[in-house]
């Protein structure tokens, strides 16, 4: 069975925020592996809405190997997004969800392929109350946000990890591999 994976970065303090951290080389690098792990990566509307600056760098090279390499995966990746706003999504690897998450997911899980990522603070939400999430990938990056959206809020069940490894980056952050011990 494929496995479902919530993979996103985060500040100390516990704030979902894709601009707050330091992304760099070995960060790209990383997540760009990450994505050609997988079939399918799963997001909100806004989320995806950010993803979208890597389409700039497909018709536009930026000359850093690593941004150009992330730029690439996850063009590739299939994308399914869960908006009620969207009509389109103006990428030719993404489309609507037209299932609820719990239904398509636990159709996804079901079929065989590479693993599944989830992207997206609300989708993790959702899929952990659900108790759907295999494994967590937490970047922590070494800055306070101060203010935003905290990754494990609205959650219904208090829920305990065991902490799998650890991968320590040159800038700082540190990414976090968990799995629920339910």
């Amino acid at each position: 069975m494929r496995k479902v994976i919530a993979a996103i970065n985060m500040t100390i303090d516990g704030i979902c925020d894709h601009t707050a951290g330091l992304p760099d080389e070995e960060i790209h690098q990383h997540y760009a592996d990450l994505l050609d792990s997988a079939d399918v990566i799963l997001y909100g509307r806004t989320t995806y809405q950010l993803m979208q600056y890597w389409q700039k760098l497909i018709k536009n090279p930026s000359g850093e190997k690593t941004a150009d390499d992330f730029a690439r995966a996850i063009d590739k990746i299939s994308k399914i997004v869960f908006s009620h706003k969207l009509k389109n999504t103006d990428w030719d690897s993404a489309e609507l969800a037209t299932k609820p998450i719990e239904e398509l997911v636990r159709e996804l899980k079901q079929q065989s392929g590479k693993d599944i990522l989830v992207g997206s603070r609300s989708l993790i939400i959702q899929l952990m109350n659900l108790n759907l999430i295999d494994e967590f990938q937490l970047c922590v990056h070494p800055v306070i946000a101060g203010k935003g959206l905290p990754l494990f809020e609205n959650i219904n069940d208090r829920t305990i990890f065991k902490l799998k490894k650890s991968k320590n980056f040159i800038n700082g952050a540190v990414m976090l591999y968990y799995e629920p011990t339910i």
